[in-house]
């Protein structure tokens, strides 16, 4: 399985920066729909680990992150490049959706 990093406010910076896009799962762990996409975001940072990095946010010890990013409802997944938001996906999602959204976007 590909690394899957987790963003904190003191990396945040450094993980945007990637050469790759990045997706990031803004999740927390009482949430049944984070749960279920869950693994779906793994399977994505395994299968397209040659084409984006993949990170993940606990929006319950990073607040302020998730405010940041007017993350609302979770699961919110958020494509970044070049540390711009150039996708968003809210809620538990099949993984060909996931899949096409980041095509779409890189």
């Amino acid at each position: 399985m590909a690394a899957i990093q987790e963003i904190t406010a003191t990396n945040l910076d450094s993980v945007l920066n990637n050469p790759k896009p990045v997706l990031v799962d803004f999740w927390a762990p009482w949430c049944g729909p984070c749960r279920m996409v869950s693994p779906v975001v793994n399977e994505v940072a395994t299968d397209m680990a040659d084409v984006i990095a993949v990170a993940k946010c606990n929006v319950d010890e990073n607040e302020e992150l998730a405010l940041k990013y007017g993350v609302m409802s979770i699961p919110t997944l958020i494509i970044f490049r070049d540390g711009a938001e150039v996708g968003r996906l809210v809620g538990a999602l099949p993984k060909e959706k996931l899949v096409e959204e980041i095509k779409r976007t890189i």
